[in-house]
């Protein structure tokens, strides 16, 4: 029942600010009035948290966004909810036990994250020309099969968000031939601590090349049906063009690299301006656009699949007899592994090996193994072209058996800066399509 009120009583709208925003207390009054009085205020904005648990923001990433009906006026990423310690981890661990941490970073791209690590401890050590040419073939192959991987969990993914599920459903089953590869060779499909300070882990075993042959042979007859199902399809292409747009300018000024930056014109690759492992004995060509959107970086990706398995193939035609790893024994993590009858490894032969050659071999091998190698002291970056842009690393050491400092310049975590520039001004839907053009993975973001 309402009250009474005067016959000419003003409009009275008591406001408090509360945690949930402003609160308006309406007493008496003509509503329209009031309606229109709110109205005019240009201060009232819809604060929308897209994450930590939204299934499109790729893992544990929060979007904050301040949206005027279906246009994001203001947008912002809120990092931290997967946060690790394995930088500060690798700290109290040894040199090759880093390996073990920094696989778990960017878990799509394992063997970069191994690799750039390994690279730049090699550098300190002074190894990098000694390490044998048949652990770098394998490195880079395992790198380019890493790309094309995380090249299809991108597309997978990005295609499920928009509604697409069969490009979803071919992506993955294209990968579970990789994760079949990875767990073949190192024994995991995942988290592989494969590549190791000197070179590998262990060699390839009987029938990883075989394996990688009727890979290629089988992706390269599945690659046009991305083709068919999304690069002409006008819904696709309508979905992802002029979507999360940034222009070149913009992509120098916050730092993004991979397909980003290449989908911008820019042929910018690590494996050609900065050449590791022998990448400048590969022919494969660097593929761009010029759309600046997310179809581009799509094409770019599709591309890049395509000489990835290029290389792929040069790998398994270099392939040469030799070790996996240097022959300096005070730094040669013990690559002779092999089973024993339990499944189990060591086998009881290779132990009896140790065992057998002198005391003092078994001293030293139990020495590496626990307290590790020292590592003179100095410090030394290396940077690795890994699936979603530079993947850097800067080690300081200070001549101990452990790092004293590990930080990594994830592609993730600086292509992330992007997400505000494409998504500004657009609709909200577009914001579940610009992030996963940059296709990020919070466990290299966090670290």
């Amino acid at each position: 029942m309402s009250t009474p009120q005067a016959p000419h009583a003003p409009t009275q709208a008591e406001e408090r600010e509360t945690t949930e925003g402003r609160v308006f207390t309406v007493t008496g009054g003509d509503w329209d009035e009031l309606a229109e009085t709110v109205g005019k205020a240009d201060d009232e904005r819809i604060i929308v948290n897209m994450g930590p648990q939204h299934p499109s923001t790729h893992g544990v990433l929060r979007l904050i966004l301040e949206i005027d009906g279906e246009t994001v006026t203001e947008a912002r990423a809120g990092i931290g909810y997967l946060h690790t310690g394995i930088e500060k981890n690798m700290e109290f661990r040894t040199w090759t036990q880093g390996s073990t941490f920094v696989t778990r970073m960017d878990y799509l791209t394992p063997l970069f994250n191994e690799t750039a690590y390994c690279l730049a401890v090699e550098k300190l050590l002074g190894i990098t020309d000694q390490v044998p040419d048949r652990a770098s073939v394998i490195r880079v192959m395992l790198m380019e099969l890493n790309r094309i991987s995380s090249h299809l969990v991108a597309i997978a993914t990005g295609g499920m968000e928009l509604g697409a599920t069969t490009i979803m459903i071919y992506g993955f089953r294209d990968r579970e031939m990789i994760l079949d590869i990875f767990e073949l060779i190192t024994g995991l499909r995942m988290n592989h601590a494969y590549v190791r300070p000197g070179g590998l882990a262990q060699d390839l075993p009987p029938g990883a090349v075989d394996q990688v042959r009727e890979f290629v042979k089988t992706f390269r007859k599945n690659l046009p049906e991305y083709d068919k199902l999304a690069t002409g399809n006008p819904i696709f292409k309508g979905r992802m063009q002029d979507v999360g747009y940034l222009d070149l300018a913009g992509c120098m000024a916050l730092g993004a690299t991979g397909p980003i930056v290449r989908a911008a014109g820019l042929p910018h690759d690590l494996r050609k301006s900065d050449p590791y492992c022998g990448y400048e004995n590969y022919e494969f060509e660097v593929p761009t656009e010029d759309s600046c959107d997310s179809y581009g970086r799509f094409l770019v990706r599709l591309s890049e699949m395509r000489e990835s398995l290029r290389i792929v193939e040069q790998c398994l035609d270099r392939l040469a007899p030799g070790p996996v790893m240097v022959e300096d024994k005070k730094i040669a993590w013990p690559a002779q592994l092999a089973l024993g009858p339990d499944g189990m490894g060591n086998s009881l032969d290779h132990i009896k090996k140790i065992m057998g050659t002198s005391m003092e071999a078994l001293i030293h091998h139990f020495k590496l193994v626990t307290e590790g190698f020292r590592v003179p002291a100095g410090q030394a970056y290396s940077a690795v072209e890994s699936a979603k842009g530079e993947l850097g690393v800067h080690v300081v050491s200070d001549g101990g058996t452990r790092p004293y400092r590990v930080h990594f310049r994830d592609p993730s975590f600086t292509n992330l800066q992007t997400m505000a520039a494409m998504c500004e001004g657009g609709q909200v839907a577009d914001v579940i399509v610009a992030v996963a053009s940059i296709d990020p993975v919070m466990g290299g973001v966090d670290r």
